[in-house]
């Protein structure tokens, strides 16, 4: 499974980009997806997830009410909405997908990675 991010770039405060995760090759029908950050000289932390059939999402604290996560399965597409940007959001943020069990915020419980997509956002 391969997992491409797309989206970011330099964002002014307040702005509104999406975040889009294409999964390709041997894809599951269905499968859990979540988008991590990190920003520069921080860990890598959750920012939200969804699971398979898209009904169930979870958000980490600080974007919950900004940001929406959502899904295509027909275009095996993961997007993230993202509104009312802080600088504080700007970090590379990451697709992860196929939930191999425990927590939904945890990275270590995602079997595949997608390279990532810087988000800048100027004040």
């Amino acid at each position: 499974v391969q997992l491409q991010a797309s989206g970011g770039g330099l964002v002014q405060a307040g702005g509104s980009p999406r975040l889009s995760c294409v999964a390709s090759g041997r894809t599951p029908s269905r499968y859990a997806a979540g988008w991590f950050r990190q920003a520069p000289g921080k860990e890598r932390e959750f920012v939200a997830a969804i699971s398979r059939s898209g009904g169930s999402t979870w958000y980490e604290d600080s974007v919950k009410g900004r940001f929406t996560i959502s899904r295509d399965n027909a275009k095996n597409t993961v997007y993230l909405q993202m509104n009312s940007l802080k600088p504080e959001d700007t970090a590379v943020y990451s697709c992860a997908a196929v939930l191999m069990g425990g927590a939904v915020n945890s990275h270590g419980s995602y079997a595949y990675w997608g390279q990532g997509t810087l988000v800048t956002v100027s004040s």
